[in-house]
């Protein structure tokens, strides 16, 4: 299975949906891009599994993502399982939950009842959940303040997802990380990650945005790591900025260790490894 020699790492980009209350179309990309994925679904269910998974790919910790998306892909998760889940061992299982801000009454209030169960990080998915990233502008996704708002107050970290997205039903003009200048300029003491760097459409843009805004991170799943290099050919220029990703269990992706080992061969610095393996997930996530 790949894996790593390296100490401490942290996937913060995995996801643990409840599959099974997807619509059929949802399904069926996922039996077909990812392997065994029945097998997969039912294994997860158990965190042990998971753990000695992230043993055998050497991923010390991951952040485990869940988020509504009942339009597009029929998932309305319960995030109380997710933070049971989780409680399984909270030094290496990170939960990161989400508010629908178009479904949600108070969703100020939602994303302080989340910090409550437990939830480390918050997940915005523009594409899926069918608004942009700074709907709270012009009005189509208002309640994005009132989270923005709570998350930077309660020093939650806010991931939310760039580029495109191949489940049927997807808005991949939502996927645009130019969205993101406005929210990190309206809130300039939160913590935000942008997932996947805009990957393929508009990597320059995110570059471009990453060195505008030094509070902005990168993280790099859902990139082959044979593109990498050639999407962000001055990565090392934002090093303290990006994080390992694997996206697993997503399409295409063939495991934790084998993109662990995959970006561990790209001609990077050592430094540069350790900062994207490593250490500036510990300042994003600490203990």
């Amino acid at each position: 299975m790949g894996g790593s020699l390296r100490r401490g790492v942290t996937d913060v980009h995995v996801h643990l949906q409840p599959f099974e209350q997807a619509h059929p179309a949802t399904l069926e990309v996922m039996r077909q891009r990812v392997k065994g994925f029945g097998a997969l679904l039912e294994k997860l269910k158990d965190p042990r599994h998971l753990l000695d998974y992230m043993d055998r790919s050497g991923v010390e910790r991951a952040c485990l993502i869940s988020y509504p998306a009942a339009t597009v892909l029929g998932l309305t998760p319960d995030l109380r399982e997710l933070a049971t889940y989780a409680a399984t061992d909270p030094k290496r299982l990170l939960p990161m939950g989400s508010v629908d801000p178009l479904h949600t009454r108070e969703p100020g209030a939602e994303v302080e009842r989340l910090a409550g169960l437990g939830i480390r990080a918050l997940k915005v998915h523009p594409p899926h959940q069918l608004y942009p990233a700074n709907g709270y502008l012009d009005g189509s996704a208002p309640g994005l303040r009132e989270i923005y708002a709570t998350a930077e107050r309660l020093r939650m970290p806010v991931m939310v997802h760039t580029g495109t997205s191949v489940f049927p039903g997807a808005r991949i003009k939502y996927g645009d990380p130019i969205a993101l200048d406005d929210v990190a300029q309206d809130f300039p003491d939160l913590t935000l990650i942008m997932a996947h760097g805009g990957r393929p459409l508009w990597c320059d843009t995110a570059f471009f945005l990453l060195r505008r805004h030094p509070r902005l991170l990168f993280d790099i799943s859902g990139i082959p790591p044979s593109r990498l290099l050639s999407w962000f050919p001055r990565i090392e220029e934002i090093g303290d900025q990006v994080l390992f990703g694997s996206d697993w269990p997503g399409p295409d992706v063939p495991g934790m260790g084998e993109e662990v080992a995959a970006i561990s061969a790209l001609p990077l610095s050592e430094e540069f490894k350790e900062k994207l393996f490593v250490s500036n997930a510990r300042r994003v996530f600490p203990g």
